[in-house]
């Protein structure tokens, strides 16, 4: 036993300087490669999680202008439809008393024609009634002879 033991100690020894530079390399390493990739890891997180997050913000905010000019865009369509309400009716308010001028003169016209057609016919009665006489003489003279009273 006495010598195994003696081999486990000399093994050991002889790997010493082995540990001793596998101890060292992982030192060296730690500083070297695993602490500066740590940081520049860590760096890299936090930018893309501040990139996400100014993103995320972004979007926001163009989602919110997006419902900004919705809303306004929207309150733009109701007054052009308020003033296109209004200018309808205007216009019929305008075409109505445009009719209501023409029917109003159209109806004095009809009067007015009336009025006229009325004294021509009077006028035509007067003319026939004056005619009338004498047409009543000449018909009286042309069936009674000149001696009963015609003057033939």
């Amino acid at each position: 036993m006495q010598e195994i033991i003696q081999q486990v100690g000399n093994l050991l020894l002889s790997s010493l300087p082995t540990l001793i530079l596998f101890i060292f390399l992982v030192l060296a390493y730690q500083f070297l490669v695993q602490g500066p990739l740590s940081r520049v890891l860590a760096e890299r997180r936090a930018r893309t999680t501040g990139a996400v997050e100014a993103a995320n913000k972004a979007i926001a905010a163009a989602e919110a202008k997006t419902a900004e000019y919705a809303n306004k865009l929207r309150h733009a369509r109701n007054e052009v439809f308020h003033v296109r309400e209004q200018r309808l009716h205007q216009w019929a308010q305008e075409r109505d008393s445009v009719l209501d001028a023409a029917r109003k003169k159209a109806i004095q016209r009809v009067l007015e024609a009336k009025l006229a057609l009325e004294a021509e016919a009077e006028a035509a009665r007067k003319t026939l009634m004056a005619g009338a006489d004498q047409l009543a003489e000449q018909v009286v003279r042309a069936v009674m002879p000149a001696t009963a009273g015609g003057s033939r």
